[in-house]
């Protein structure tokens, strides 16, 4: 195929089967403008997708990467190496494996089936081959997550609070939380997979970058090449970020209002691009502009005005509010922005005094030492996330409900696009692989928690509350994601009722949360990774089981190193113990510790009940779910106004649920590339954005992931570093300063 053009919908196309043609009609055509512009409208299921170099690279991709991201996730800046990776660098080595590797078929016996042939070689590269070794990657990065979540209670049982776990319990929690979503994934496909308006934003620049590696543009084209550009961009992200990753990281964080008023604790609780709100604050950084809301060039334009309607909501009305104007719950005794444990005198929580030899809360040390206050900011940022989690109902409840409703009774018989109609060529999955894979999972959940109840304290009832949960959340969340590129999690709610439910026992509540939440992000994850193979006509089984196989072996690896970590570096993820200059302070297990604290060991009655300070922010729960039926009685009153039903609140109120441990630095830079890219180059230049935009989204991604490797192996072993000024920080340190009279806190004045 010459061009990745599509032409445009007034006119009929074309699509290839096995050689034959065949007009595609305009109602054949996807409803939606950027997958019409990016997917390809053509298959050929001659081509060869279980072949050797498949399972040699796949196999190979998915343990590399589930060792790096791990042995990376315990850094002070944990370093997240995708799927882009892998997806530039295997395809040389796929080409050079089909150039090398002899072309000699043989004849395998199979037992009751007769003989197959096989060769070593069958062919050229092909994309589809590509695809799946891209799908093998992504689980080796926990689709994007860099590591299994489950790691995470290994890790704060062993090293936050000195306990033990035994390597088999660790691992089949690990291996079950990761795979239980996927059965009833499978269950859902036909709802958020098949209907073309559920078209997953974040599949296209998959589709844009294989089409460009793969494919050839018109030799009498004007225009730079895509395969060109991509390897140009790809330069030059590599090479500028030795500045911000190495020789001049104050670039991750452009805080100049810091710089004015050094001596200003408001000042720089205002300008602190890391610590504060961010006023002015920007980044020269790729990794600091796509982290945590990924990258900004792959988002739609409403979604993004969506998350900046709800950033500058909590950011620049509410937090200053609540901070400066009311001072509610003595806020100007604490950072402004921090997700620490506090005492009422400002002083940092000691956890380790309230917690018993039975692992549980110490109720009388806890009354000796009081109760536990949080930040203003993290407060509220929990507010904001109740109020999603019950937008999120109502919202998909009014806007898809009927659609859903339909969809449900018309089963497959409803109208197909191009893309769907193609699939049909392929042996769908058995249901029946996917019930089995569900009971089997949930079996042996309920063991874990029956015989090993005294490691992972989770009753036998609380795995099937929390699986419950989780399939309940399913489909609106995947629907979210289909159609804004936001996921809102479930991660609050879980921890919530679970802490109500069966309070002062921290391991319970974060292996509740873990199965509730993960097994719902799995599914999001499987459901979306099957879109890109329907989007490349990769065949459904082989999808299944390259994910599901790639899912076990990374957590195993994942499992293994945090084993090796933990057990060989003294003090690991105590930064008050460790050497000045060490980088295994674990910050996302920090943040995972403190919220086991919260909702486990302390327990949401004593913070948002009645014995703690922020009963009021269970009002969020109401003013969430009646925010969509709003929007809704706004739409059906003017029907005509088509920027409406673009109010996702589930969005605007969830926009802050990254921070922490995002900052207000990624979510500025976020908002004003996205913005650039999806608004106006999309609107005044759009063959441009068409043929360039989400090539450059990854090339962005993969020069990034290859410096900072190489960073890594040529100075970050040996702990060589440059310093000066444009290597120490932000220059924001009083931003962590409370402004309260008489709190005295260290590095900060006393007023």
């Amino acid at each position: 195929m010459a061009s990745l053009e599509i032409q445009t919908p007034t006119d009929p196309e074309k699509r290839h089967v096995n050689g034959e043609c065949y007009e595609v009609g305009e109602d054949e055509l996807s409803p939606v403008e950027e997958v019409r512009l990016t997917v390809a409208n053509t298959d050929d299921p001659t081509l060869p997708v279980w072949t050797f170099r498949m399972w040699f690279l796949g196999l190979l991709s998915c343990a590399l990467l589930s060792f790096l991201n791990q042995f990376f996730a315990y850094r002070t800046e944990p370093l997240v190496i995708t799927q882009i990776t892998v997806q530039v660098a295997t395809l040389p080595i796929g080409q050079f494996m089909a150039a090398v590797l002899p072309k000699t078929q043989f004849q395998i016996p199979f037992p009751g089936l007769g003989s197959k042939k096989f060769s070593l070689n069958p062919g050229p590269f092909n994309m589809k081959e590509h695809v799946l070794i891209t799908i093998f990657a992504n689980a080796g990065s926990a689709f994007g997550s860099g590591s299994a979540y489950a790691v995470g209670i290994v890790n704060i049982i062993k090293a936050f609070y000195g306990r033990s776990i035994s390597f088999f319990a660790a691992w089949v929690l690990i291996i079950t939380t990761q795979v239980l979503g996927y059965g009833w994934a499978g269950l859902l496909r036909k709802y958020v997979v098949e209907p073309a308006h559920m078209w997953w934003p974040s599949t296209l620049v998959q589709v844009s970058l294989f089409r460009a590696l793969h494919e050839k543009d018109d030799k009498d084209e004007k225009r730079i090449t895509r395969a060109k550009f991509f390897l140009i961009a790809l330069v030059c992200s590599f090479s500028w970020y030795l500045f911000p990753g190495y020789l001049f990281t104050t670039l991750t964080s452009i805080s100049w209002v810091c710089w004015i008023f050094s001596k200003s604790v408001t000042a720089q609780q205002i300008g602190s691009g890391m610590r504060g709100l961010g006023v002015g604050a920007i980044s020269l950084d790729w990794t600091a502009v796509a982290s945590f809301l990924f990258s900004p060039l792959i988002s739609p334009f409403f979604a993004i005005a969506n998350v900046f309607v709800g950033y500058v909501l909590l950011m620049y009305i509410v937090i200053p509010i609540a901070y400066w104007g009311l001072d509610l719950y003595n806020a100007s005794r604490f950072p402004i922005f921090s997700s620490h444990l506090f005492s009422a005198k400002g002083q940092p929580y000691d956890i380790t005094a309230i917690v018993n030899g039975k692992f549980e809360l110490d109720k009388v040390k806890y009354g000796e030492q009081g109760r536990i206050y949080l930040s203003m900011f993290f407060a509220l940022t929990y507010g904001f996330g109740f109020a999603t989690i019950a937008s999120t109902l109502t919202h998909v409840g009014l806007f898809y409900g009927r659609e859903i409703y339909e969809r449900y009774c018309a089963s497959y018989k409803g109208k197909e696009d191009i893309h769907t109609k193609l699939m049909r060529r392929y042996k769908d999955i058995p249901s029946w692989w996917f019930h089995i894979l569900l009971a089997v999972t949930v079996a042996v959940s309920l063991l874990l928690c029956i015989f090993l109840n005294r490691q992972v304290q989770l009753p036998w009832w609380g795995l099937l509350f929390a699986s419950v949960m989780a399939f309940v959340f399913t489909l609106p969340i995947s629907i979210i994601t289909a159609t804004t590129n936001q996921t809102p999690g479930l991660n609050i709610i879980t921890e919530y009722v679970m802490g109500i439910i069966y309070p002062g026992r921290p391991i319970a509540n974060v292996c509740f949360k873990t199965y509730g939440y993960m097994s719902m992000a799995q599914a999001v994850s499987f459901l979306n990774d099957f879109k890109l193979g329907h989007y490349m006509k990769i065949p459904p089984r082989s999808m299944f089981l390259v994910q599901f196989i790639g899912t076990v072996l990374a957590g195993t690896i994942n499992l293994a190193v945090a084993w090796w970590l933990l057990s060989s570096i003294h003090n690991i993820c105590h930064d008050d113990l460790l050497p000045p200059d060490s980088p295994w302070t674990c910050p996302g297990d920090r943040v995972f510790f403190d919220a086991s604290v919260i909702w486990g060991l302390v327990g949401p009655k004593r913070i948002f009940g009645s014995e703690g300070n922020y009963p009021a922010m269970n009002w969020f729960f109401l003013g969430g779910a009646l925010g969509p039926i709003i929007v809704w009685l706004l739409y059906r009153t003017f029907p005509k106004q088509s920027w409406i039903p673009l109010i996702n609140l589930p969005v605007l109120l969830g926009a802050t649920g990254n921070m922490p441990p995002a900052t207000a630095v990624n979510y500025n830079s976020w908002i004003l590339v996205g913005t650039i890219f999806n608004f106006f180059i999309f609107r005044y230049r759009k063959q441009w954005w068409q043929r360039y935009n989400y090539i450059l989204s990854a090339a962005l991604d993969a020069g990034v992931a290859f410096m900072a490797v190489l960073l890594y192996f040529a100075v970050g072993l040996e702990n060589k570093s440059v310093t000066w000024w444009g290597t120490n920080g932000e220059h924001c340190d009083l931003a962590k300063c409370p402004t309260a009279n008489g709190i005295a806190v260290d590095g900060c004045p006393v007023k």
